[in-house]
């Protein structure tokens, strides 16, 4: 069966509101990407989310909500996480949090864990839908597990339109990668994995440095998996002088078959990163060669995707 294709309509939100609380999957869009949404309080639902992008047991799932006050029936939010918060929800922000005893979470969402990650979106669509759906949502990105993730509509339906119940249409995403995700403790405030809020901007409102992430045998959080994002070429970083058979992903003034900013800007760079890589994909490119781009700001982001779609598989 193929996937329903809804509107932002009041009708459509409500029909996929109703889907999610009959344990069905529904993609729906943030800021960052394309979420692949069930009811984080369902373990089949949750189940059927591993299963659809069949994805290790073992890597946790973000709890998408609604607002800033349903956070306090999942999880602790005190101190420096408060904080930050107050100042970037709702946004392309993802906080790791102590796990309440009667969450009344999956197992399934936390891995085990004795935290869970918790993000309350930007985009008023999928705030909207959150708030009918009147559940806590588990929606890691819509894309098969390991594979680049879903800016559009169209690119959900490519990949899961026959493992999903219905996606919702609202158009592009604007940020384009996913969120930051920090958990804060007693020692301070850790960067797990880069994304859509720069790291300078959280720590100009920490007044402090962030943590780097601590070495792992097991994920603590979505998105740290080594091969990830990948397209399905080769992917080689930091390439000045492409070889013959590479197809070039350009950034700044270079002639390339496809430039994520020809004027440099890492906004719009993030934005269209997953997009490139789509269609590089439908170019069936074997190889595929990426300029450099600056360590800074979303650029930071932007080259942890890169770095994952680039190793080996």
């Amino acid at each position: 069966m193929t996937a329903l294709r809804l509107r932002s309509t009041a009708s459509d939100l409500d029909r996929a509101a109703a889907l999610l609380r009959a344990s069905a999957l529904v993609a729906f869009p943030t800021e960052t990407v394309y979420g692949l949404g069930g009811d984080a309080s369902d373990g089949r639902a949750v189940a059927g989310i591993f299963a659809a992008k069949n994805r290790p047991s073992f890597n946790p799932l973000i709890v998408h909500l609604p607002d800033m006050d349903a956070v306090a029936g999942y999880a602790t939010l005190s101190g420096d996480a408060a904080l930050l918060a107050e100042a970037f929800w709702p946004g392309p922000m993802t906080l790791v949090l102590p796990l309440r005893p009667d969450a009344g979470l999956s197992p399934l969402v936390t891995a085990g864990l004795s935290t869970v990650a918790i993000r309350v979106p930007a985009n008023r669509l999928a705030r909207d839908l959150l708030a009918r759906t009147g559940r806590p949502v588990a929606a890691p990105s819509a894309n098969p597990s390991g594979r680049i993730s879903a800016t559009t509509a169209d690119h959900v339906m490519d990949h899961l339109s026959d493992r999903i119940a219905a996606v919702v249409d609202g158009g592009p995403c604007t940020v384009g990668v996913e969120s930051t995700i920090l958990a804060c403790d007693d020692a301070g405030c850790r960067l797990l994995r880069p994304g859509g809020l720069p790291a300078e901007t959280a720590e100009a409102c920490l007044g402090a440095p962030l943590l780097p992430p601590v070495a792992s045998a097991t994920p603590n959080a979505p998105g740290q998996l080594a091969s990830h994002y990948a397209p399905r070429g080769s992917v080689r970083l930091n390439v000045t002088d492409p070889e013959a058979d590479e197809i070039l992903l350009g950034f700044g003034p270079v002639e390339a078959a496809l430039n994520l900013s020809p004027s440099g800007d890492l906004v719009e760079a993030a934005a269209g990163l997953f997009g490139a890589l789509h269609r590089l994909d439908a170019m069936g490119a074997d190889r595929i060669a990426v300029a450099p781009i600056p360590e800074t700001g979303l650029g930071r982001a932007i080259n942890d995707r890169l770095r994952r779609a680039a190793a080996p598989r």
